[in-house]
């Protein structure tokens, strides 16, 4: 069984990722975890018995299984944009092991196994380490896209949390060189304010792409790999330099103007920092709490292109916050996410990145109580 941690202090106990000190590099190392138990109503915790009702394990059974029907042979998923396929590859797999799936093990341990060696083989690529397809790293796709450096902090994180897991020792080894260059690829390119962006060591960075690469060097330094106290204080500095008198997040140090998506990432952010209180997340908090799912919001309170990413680092935020914010806030997201998945025909939809990522981030959110992914475990 997998050790429980209070989810308040998973962050600061060193759960937030790669089965906790897994990889094993510095003395962490630990055997694979068994296979986690078939999931069925009575071995359930309270918490997931009490939220993940009949409608929704229905719900997410549907979800996983429409997943691993995406995937293709080279173990990414369909309908990927330039620079996307890692990280709805990273994503989705993690929507997997969410349900109780390690590589090889499992109902869709072989979808999470084809998808580690899917996101550990882009690694060598054209920039080493850069966890995204090699045609999406030239300079001038990067200086407008997005897409590649969340990918990287995506799959990265996957990489961290998987490590330990893959039984082959050959393979293992693969993933944990994989995850070194990844990290490596992250600290060379965080910027002189602290942050990132979309390209490595640019003049700027924003509170979202930061949050991404945050999460990811906290995961991969709970594995084992070591990352400079210097480089998680730059990325705590930058974010908290983006809060306002709101208690929001703006998407730039010092401009800008506060909203859900980016507000919910930084709180996350700052967790992984080893912030886990204190005035900026409580005003953080606070701040989020008036988006409490459960009725329409105006596309200027929650832009569409932003509601997957942003009710993914919410539900982060309020798992980890504890009892008294989780407790108002996964009932009120999972009967939103059902009566998405009704409209939607059963299945979930994002018109921005395709379905395989909505699924994906629905499913790790519905998916939270089973306690099951690293970084959730309390």
């Amino acid at each position: 069984m997998p050790v429980r941690i209070d989810r308040r202090n998973f962050f600061r106990a060193g759960a937030t990722g790669a089965a906790a000190g897994a990889l094993g590099l510095v003395g962490h190392a630990q055997p694979p975890q068994p296979e986690p138990a078939a999931l069925v109503p009575g071995s359930r915790s309270k918490a997931g018995a009490e939220y993940i009702t009949p409608d929704t394990q229905a719900a997410i059974e549907r979800g996983l299984g429409f997943l691993a029907r995406n995937q293709l042979a080279d173990g990414s998923f369909g309908e990927p944009t330039l620079g996307t396929g890692v990280g709805i590859a990273s994503l989705a797999a993690l929507a997997l092991m969410a349900g109780g799936n390690q590589p090889g093990r499992g109902r869709f341990g072989k979808n999470v196994a084809r998808a580690v060696e899917y996101v550990a083989g882009t690694a060598g690529g054209p920039n080493p380490g850069f966890l995204t397809a090699p045609a999406s790293q030239a300079a001038h796709r990067l200086n407008s896209n997005p897409a590649p450096m969340y990918s990287h902090g995506f799959g990265t994180l996957f990489l961290a949390e998987v490590c330990g897991m893959v039984p082959a020792a050959a393979r293992d080894a693969k993933l944990r060189g994989a995850l070194e260059q990844a990290v490596a690829f992250t600290v060379f390119a965080q910027n002189t304010l602290g942050g990132w962006r979309y390209e490595p060591q640019v003049q700027y960075a924003d509170v979202s792409v930061t949050t991404a690469q945050m999460m990811a060097l906290r995961a991969a330094k709970n594995a084992g790999v070591f990352v400079r106290k210097s480089v998680i204080d730059g990325g705590a500095a930058y974010i908290k330099g983006c809060q306002l008198a709101d208690g929001g997040f703006s998407y730039w140090k010092g401009q800008g103007f506060s909203a859900f998506a980016r507000t919910a990432a930084s709180i996350v952010g700052l967790y992984s920092a080893g912030t886990y209180e204190g005035r900026e997340v409580e005003r953080g908090l606070k701040y989020l709490q008036q988006f409490t799912p459960g009725r329409q919001f105006s596309p200027r309170e929650i832009p569409p292109q932003h509601y997957w990413y942003g009710q993914y680092y919410a539900a982060l935020a309020m798992w980890t916050a504890g009892d008294d914010y989780w407790n108002a806030w996964l009932p009120a997201i999972r009967d939103e996410l059902l009566a998405k998945a009704r409209t939607g025909g059963g299945t979930w939809n994002d018109p921005y990145h395709g379905s395989v990522y909505a699924t994906a981030m629905a499913l790790i959110v519905l998916q939270l109580p089973n306690n099951y992914l690293p970084i959730l475990q309390k």
